[in-house]
């Protein structure tokens, strides 16, 4: 059983890893996407939108690996710093899915104030990065709350 959890513990990092790292490479992006003409601009947006739902998905096999954990490990939902991360995710779930998509969607049409939307779209980036900090805070550190 042993293997088995160190094997979801393996997965349960690297589903965490993707979930971060690829936000951490679009921020020297955002000041090129300040910039960008009209045909390198469709390209930078792709880029967002591909993080995005790399993002979604590699959380998905995050929360299923972290369930297995916490089934095969025994950890009850009471403990404290189980309950914080859950806490936390259900509140990104929300903030995720009015982030990205309406900005970037909103930075495809052709009349639009791009400064004011990438403001937008850091913002929204930075914010979500501290919420996934939050989160591995949580499951590293293991606070008693």
């Amino acid at each position: 059983m042993t293997m088995i959890y160190s094997l979801l513990v393996f997965i349960h990092v690297l589903s965490a890893l993707a979930a971060v790292g690829p936000f951490l490479v679009l921020i020297p992006m955002l000041r090129k996407l300040r910039t960008a003409d009209d045909t390198q601009l469709p390209i930078y947006l792709d880029s967002f939108q591909y993080v995005v739902r790399l993002s979604k998905h590699t959380g998905h096999v995050l929360v299923f690996s972290g369930l297995l954990l916490m089934w095969i490990g025994q950890w009850p939902w009471t403990t404290p710093w189980i309950f914080g991360t859950f806490v936390v995710l259900f509140a990104s779930l929300f903030f995720l899915a009015r982030a990205f998509s309406p900005t970037l969607r909103r930075l495809r049409e052709p009349d639009h104030d791009r400064s004011a939307l990438v403001v937008k779209l850091s913002r929204s980036m930075y914010i979500y990065l501290f919420v996934l900090f939050i989160m591995l805070w949580l499951m590293i550190m293991k606070p008693l709350l």
